[in-house]
């Protein structure tokens, strides 16, 4: 196996496709990508990629399109319509994977998804039972929650003085999508690792929302405080500024997480993993000043 294909799942997504991108840059392969839409992957084709269709909804098609790779990278899918049709996903692509001979499969998680608030950690904890329960290897990147995101929030933010949400004093421990992208690739690619683990994919530190308000206030230079509000409150004022029932609930349901302390731990893993640092919250703030307080 030790020249059998890497397979990347999601790769037309920013998470896989970045990862597809690191292992071009260290030579690394051969690679195979999946997703839905190909003819989004063109470039990645004309650089050597084998690109397949994989439908999530199609377990034939899943063996077909994981036939050949020896280690995988499981992208968590983006199905969030209905309750259960993720994790449904998942459970037929783990199948797949074993079907298909893959040794090893790295799959992107959620910190603490077992008894977690956040609405959409039981597909993450049941993906996770559905890896133990199978014959595979495995790697679990818990990865915290993505630095990038903030621009959901922070704009708005800057623009009013007012950080708003639902978290109390709980803190997290940002890490940006570049490095849960390097410590993914680094895990694919490191052929020689084998068993079972499962691993914590965070920022150097873990910040609360007065300090976010505080460093961003200081990055920006205009003044922002931060308000904590009740989870229902929350979700009504995500709805009044136009956001849908679902996705304003499932926002409001990682602040209950946040508050509870789901997210508030940091680990050197991404150090680890590519032997680099991961990049800080501050760092992120100011290298994407320019786009934060563009409204």
């Amino acid at each position: 196996m030790s020249n059998s294909p890497f397979l990347v799942t999601g790769a037309s997504g920013q998470l896989g496709r970045r990862v597809v991108e690191l292992l071009l840059a260290q030579d690394l392969g051969p690679i195979i990508a999946t997703t839905r839409t190909p003819d989004a992957l063109k470039e990645l084709a004309a650089r050597g990629v084998e690109v397949r269709r994989a439908d999530f909804e199609d377990e034939a098609s899943l063996v077909q399109a994981f036939r050949g790779a020896g280690r995988a990278l499981l992208v968590s899918t983006d199905a969030l319509d209905r309750p259960g049709k993720r994790l449904a996903q998942h459970q037929r692509a783990i199948r797949a994977l074993e079907a298909a001979g893959v040794k090893h499969v790295v799959y992107t998680s959620l910190p603490n998804p077992a008894g977690s608030v956040i609405s959409i950690a039981p597909d993450h904890a049941g993906t996770e039972a559905a890896l133990a329960a199978s014959r595979l290897d495995f790697t679990i990147l818990r990865n915290n929650l993505y630095a990038d995101l903030l621009f959901m929030s922070l704009p708005q933010a800057i623009a009013s003085g007012q950080l708003v949400d639902a978290r109390g004093d709980g803190a997290v421990a940002y890490v940006t999508r570049e490095d849960c992208a390097r410590a993914a690739a680094a895990v694919l690619a490191d052929r020689s690792s084998s068993g079972r683990r499962t691993l914590d994919v965070t920022g150097p530190a873990a910040l609360t929302s007065d300090e976010l308000a505080a460093l961003a206030s200081e990055v920006v230079g205009r003044k922002i405080v931060h308000v904590s509000v009740p989870g229902d409150a929350l979700v009504r004022g995500l709805v009044e500024h136009g956001l849908p029932q679902p996705v304003a609930e499932l926002l409001a349901s990682f602040d209950a997480g946040i508050a509870r302390g789901e997210l508030a731990t940091a680990t050197d893993t991404v150090q680890r993993l590519t032997g680099r640092a991961p990049s800080s919250l501050r760092d992120f703030l100011v290298e994407n000043r320019a786009a934060l307080t563009q409204r």
